[in-house]
Formats: structure tokens, C-alpha cells, sequence
């Protein structure tokens, strides 16, 4: 359950969503200005539109985004998906189905692409095409070996800060999945610990099998775990404080507190 939506479950669009939420009633994306949400629709009726919504064999769905003639722009909730990781918003997916809209789930936009595609009129547009992953698939790889954590400082911090943002692949190139922009942020949050609980600042409390330390990466900004993040909003904890974040009495109160180290975190690596 995502934002009090149950995966399969036909919900009331104007009763259960925007009445909740808020938001654009005519639009197949809505963006709250009063929550942390995107929530996108899909249906087949979107054919006669220009839109070509489908899943993929490898579980993935491409989703084309708001525009109905003439090329798309780069605005509104076209951005907002493209976005929403790194603005810390949850991405939501519904389906029009006969009785209402039926809650896909919660998903993660790993790629943005172009494509050639007609428009309402006919006539062929640049249409923009968001690769998506259901968030339940994404299992966080907490795992990094010495040899990635080895790499300079600056080259894993590039890397990171290139993962929060979802951008069309170099030509000649695929696009690069959830999992492997996860990891980048993963191995900079990891690297710029050394070794240390960013929380309590406490040493990692022993080291995996190749000597690298344990260490966790925690998400502090998204409703959910798991999937890519701004690496500004991704601290490095020992198993201990990671608990205390989420099964903790105080974890909001922490979680509050350290979201407020964070900037702190980040300039002393290059002070």
C-alpha cells in the first residue's frame, strides 16, 4: 500500500484522489502543490491522443507524457516525472478501467526518452517516453565491494549527482536502469563516510568479508526506501541508527535531525 492506495484496488478519481490531493481533474498528470506526489494516469484511450503507454518484457513501462498536439515540452508534469526522484516526490500509477481508476502502484522513472510519434492530428511530433519500474521491484543494494569504494572521491560524487537526474541516454548508449543509478549514489554516500555512521559518527561496526566497512545507505527525503535519490538526501548509518530511523520511537524526530546534518554532510568533503 502506497499513499493509502491498494495495488489493484478501483478507486473514484474525483472522490478518492483529488479530493485527498488536489490537483489538475482534467490532466493525465497531476501534480499537488500541497504534497510530495505525482500521479500519473494511463488507459487505452490515450491511443486516439497519440499516446502508446505499454509494459515491457523486463517489467518495465513506458509511459508517454502530457501533450496532446505538437511537440512535447520539457514543463509542467512532463517535468515532474522526469523529476520526481530527486524533488523527493512519489510517483503514482493509475489505469482507467471501466469502473474507475485501478491503482497500479508506486513507480520510479529511471530514463526519459525521444521519440517520433503522431500526435492527436496525425502529425509526427517529438514525444517524450518515461521509462518506469514498479517501486516493490527495486530491492536497494546495500553490498559495495572495496575496489568501488577505492575510487576517487570526486569521480564517485559525479557519478551520484548524475544519477539523481533522469536524462535521455548519449547516443550509441541504453539507458541506464534504476538499479545502476541506485548503486552510483549508493558508492558516493558509502565512499564519503569512510568508514563512519554519518548519524551517531560511530565506526562502521565491522567489515564485510573483502575488509570494506558496514555501512547503510537511508533515503531520508522519499516517503518510500529504495530506488535513486539526490545523494544530498542519502546519509550513510550504522545498522543501529538505521533501525532507529525506522522502528525507533523518535525515528521521525532523528530522521528530522539528521535531514538537517545533511548539508553539513556534504560541504565538509570539500572544504
Amino acid at each position: 500500500m502506497s499513499w493509502g492506495f491498494e495495488e489493484g484496488r478501483v478507486y473514484n478519481r474525483r472522490e478518492d484522489i483529488h479530493a485527498r490531493f488536489g490537483g489538475q481533474r482534467q490532466s493525465g498528470i497531476i501534480t499537488p502543490s500541497q504534497h510530495p506526489l505525482v500521479v500519473a494516469f494511463t488507459g487505452s484511450t490515450g491511443r486516439q491522443h497519440g499516446y502508446e503507454d505499454a509494459w515491457l518484457p523486463d517489467g518495465s513501462f513506458e509511459y508517454f507524457g502530457e501533450g496532446q498536439v505538437g511537440d512535447m515540452t520539457m514543463s509542467g508534469g512532463n517535468a515532474a516525472i522526469a523529476n520526481h526522484s530527486a524533488d523527493g516526490e512519489s510517483l503514482l500509477l493509475f489505469e482507467k478501467v471501466r469502473d474507475g481508476y485501478r491503482f497500479v502502484g508506486e513507480m520510479v522513472c529511471e530514463a526519459v526518452l525521444e521519440r517520433n510519434s503522431p500526435d492527436q492530428r496525425g502529425d509526427i511530433r517529438r514525444a517524450f517516453v518515461f521509462r518506469m519500474r514498479r517501486m516493490e521491484a527495486i530491492v536497494e543494494a546495500v553490498e559495495a565491494s572495496a575496489t568501488e569504494l577505492a575510487t576517487d572521491i570526486s569521480d564517485l560524487r559525479r557519478k551520484a549527482y548524475e544519477a539523481a537526474g533522469v536524462r535521455a541516454p548519449r547516443p550509441g548508449t541504453r539507458p541506464r536502469n534504476v538499479y545502476e543509478r541506485s548503486a552510483d549514489v549508493r558508492n558516493y554516500v558509502l565512499g564519503r563516510a569512510k568508514g563512519h555512521c554519518e548519524g551517531c559518527g560511530q565506526i562502521a561496526p565491522f567489515r564485510r568479508p573483502d575488509g570494506s566497512p558496514y555501512l547503510e545507505p537511508h533515503h531520508i527525503r522519499r516517503v518510500s526506501d529504495g530506488g535513486p535519490d539526490h545523494p544530498a538526501f542519502v546519509i550513510a548509518l550504522c545498522p543501529n541508527c538505521h533501525r532507529r530511523v525506522h522502528a525507533g520511537s523518535d525515528g521521525p524526530t532523528y530522521n528530522t535531525a539528521l535531514l538537517a546534518a545533511m548539508s553539513g554532510i556534504e560541504r565538509k568533503i570539500w572544504v
